[in-house]
């Protein structure tokens, strides 16, 4: 089962980080976003300390423990994507739960690969393929894709949205966690500040704040681009049409991270 990945897809990283000159992402000029007036997200600086949401975020835990007690309810997929798969967080719970399913981890940056890869590199159901999504030459179809805070970055959700809706098989399944609203930074440093406060004291709070400070730069970029429109916004109506629109059924739908996210599981008409 591993080779069937591993024959699409090299997932070994050298040992200076660079990929295989096919699987290198595209240059920004490849990118169907317009020139920004000021500067997107950047996911590379952000994947240093972005496992600290990992370590210490409620909100963060919960979406993770939501994805579990769905991996839980399904039979084993044969093929998974993870779109967008940041720093490994999705996939290695996939990895753990099926480790006969071929995993494809979707990560067009190198920083946020370098971190997954130390995470993933001891399973080897997993393929990386350093590529957007919307440029992605899939080696196989899917019985499950996962796309969780990745979307809402993309250019043209919902063609994005329909390419998903492809990808998978007929009776296939889509995990979707997508950021909907606009990030209000000081209502979240005062989420986390107040719950390390409590938990860990005061100094230590301060501590984790300091070292997660790139995280408040880059979600304050988020911001930016959302009020742009750069990045994509919507309520929770909004993405259940464009969801519909693409030719996915809803099977369930809840709104998650404190009211800033939504959480839809979907399949593709058989």
């Amino acid at each position: 089962m591993a080779s069937r990945a591993q024959s699409e897809v090299d997932w070994r990283l050298e040992a200076d980080w660079t990929l295989p000159p096919e699987l290198q992402p595209k240059a920004d000029r490849d990118f169907e976003i317009a020139p920004p007036s000021e500067p997107l997200a950047d996911w590379s600086a952000y994947a240093a300390t972005y496992d600290l949401l990992l370590e210490h975020n409620p909100a963060y835990q919960q979406l993770l423990e939501e994805f579990e007690s769905f991996l839980a309810g399904v039979e084993a997929p044969g093929v998974i994507y993870d779109l967008g798969g940041g720093t490994g967080n999705y996939a290695q719970l996939a990895a753990r739960r099926f480790p006969d399913s071929a995993i494809y981890f979707v990560e067009p940056d190198l920083g946020m690969s370098r971190r997954a890869y130390e995470k993933l590199a001891g399973h080897d159901n997993l393929a990386f393929i350093a590529s957007p999504f919307q440029a992605l030459a899939a080696p196989e179809p899917a019985d499950l894709v996962i796309c969780a805070h990745a979307l809402y970055t993309m250019p043209d959700p919902q063609t994005r949205l329909v390419e998903m809706r492809k990808l998978l098989r007929p009776g296939g399944t889509l995990f979707l966690i997508d950021l909907g609203r606009p990030l209000d930074i000081g209502d979240w440093r005062s989420y986390l500040f107040g719950h390390l406060k409590q938990t860990l004291g005061i100094a230590r709070a301060l501590q984790i704040l300091w070292r997660g400070r790139e995280i408040a730069k880059q979600n304050k970029a988020i911001y930016q681009a959302q009020r742009d429109g750069r990045y994509w916004t919507h309520s929770s109506s909004e993405i259940a049409s464009a969801v519909a629109q693409a030719g996915l059924e809803v099977i369930s739908q809840k709104t998650v991270y404190r009211g800033y996210s939504d959480l839809l599981v979907c399949r593709a008409a058989e």
